[in-house]
């Protein structure tokens, strides 16, 4: 394992530029948001003609859905579905059901099903992808195509899967005007960059602190509501970038059951880290519930930390805490000795399942 202190050792690490890709986070937010309003969308396209929403997408992808669903579901006056897998809900039938296929290199072999099916039953569609088949098919099909340029990796380009989907939902007239949180989150994230750069030595860096904090520790990642999302962006990306497992679980879910596995096996709880992800926004009763779940937790012998998301709107708190994620997986890579940006294990799935 490296001293996270040395940024030039950690730059020659990260070859693939996933700091860099991680302190892009706040400009694709703004750019995404920008481009979702630029977009022409067809004229019948409002809230009153649609009963439902579903994206499909996988990964990268699927998370800036998955997040987007959770930060509007009190405002959303239909129901918003994320799909991770080839088949469409039932539901998803007719053109009064939008179905947003989001996929960033537009060859996800699940989300060109999925939306290939949704063309064969008369669905309303919308694509969102840097190109491959997906683009390629959204201009044929003549449906609007919200297309970026690549970045990296798929969850790098998280800024732009979320704000895309989110302005789309404010042009049909389903949510409010989100300028003014995302405005407030990419200034909070702006803020938080300078904070987690890798200069900045590790008694001041709090994504240093905590990567150290994790090296040879199991993470189980709690978060309610909404941040149950954000818990499994930390999961997932600690999964990709640190090459390590991790858990999340979402309250007030856990405390009728995960809560109860704190017994066995005896020798793995001092090697788990309980990691509760909290904000503002929290319903009373789950902020209540996290901080008794912390106790009950260290009670077991099980290391724990809690974090607050910043700001005054959910949507900055959500993403204040996940560019603290972003950069404590990348770290804890770092830490391990290893580049973040490959995931070979994926590569080698997909090339077995070209062969068969």
């Amino acid at each position: 394992m490296i001293h996270l202190d040395d940024p030039a050792r950690l730059r020659a690490l990260d070859a693939g530029r996933m700091l860099d890709l991680v302190a892009d986070l706040p400009r694709q937010l703004r750019a995404g948001w920008e481009l979702a309003m630029a977009v022409p969308l067809p004229s019948g396209w409002t809230a009153s003609a649609f009963d439902g929403v579903v994206i499909a997408g996988m990964g990268g992808s699927a998370i800036g859905a998955s997040l987007v669903a959770a930060l509007t579901a009190g405002e959303c006056p239909i129901p918003v579905a994320v799909v991770r897998d080839y088949a469409l809900p039932a539901f998803a039938r007719g053109p009064r059901v939008l179905v947003i296929a989001s996929s960033y290199s537009g060859e996800t072999e699940e989300t060109l099903e999925a939306f290939e099916t949704a063309r064969q039953r008369g669905c309303a569609l919308a694509a969102v992808a840097t190109g491959g088949r997906l683009a390629e098919w959204a201009q044929a099909w003549e449906v609007p195509l919200f297309r970026f340029e690549p970045v990296g990796q798929p969850r790098a380009a998280l800024g732009y899967s979320f704000s895309i989907l989110l302005g789309l939902l404010h042009r049909l007239g389903l949510i409010p005007d989100q300028q003014p949180a995302i405005d407030e989150a990419v200034a909070l994230m702006q803020e938080d960059v300078q904070r987690m750069a890798p200069e900045v030595p590790v008694v001041q860096n709090p994504a240093k602190r905590m990567a150290g904090q994790l090296i040879g520790r199991l993470p189980v990642i709690f978060g309610a509501g909404p941040l149950a999302e954000v818990a499994r962006r930390w999961k997932t990306q600690i999964n990709e970038n640190a090459k390590a497992a991790a858990v999340f679980e979402a309250l007030p879910e856990a405390d009728h059951n995960t809560i109860v596995g704190t017994e066995f096996p005896a020798e793995l709880l001092p090697h788990m880290m309980a990691l509760f992800l909290t904000a503002p926004a929290d319903h009373p009763r789950n902020a209540l519930r996290a901080r008794i779940t912390r106790e009950i937790f260290m009670k077991k012998g099980v290391n724990t930390d809690l974090f607050v998301g910043r700001g005054s709107r959910l949507i900055a708190q959500a993403f204040s805490l996940i560019l603290l994620g972003d950069f404590i997986s990348v770290y804890l890579a770092l830490a391990y000795e290893i580049d973040p940006s490959p995931v070979q294990v994926i590569a080698e799935l997909k090339a077995r399942l070209a062969g068969g």
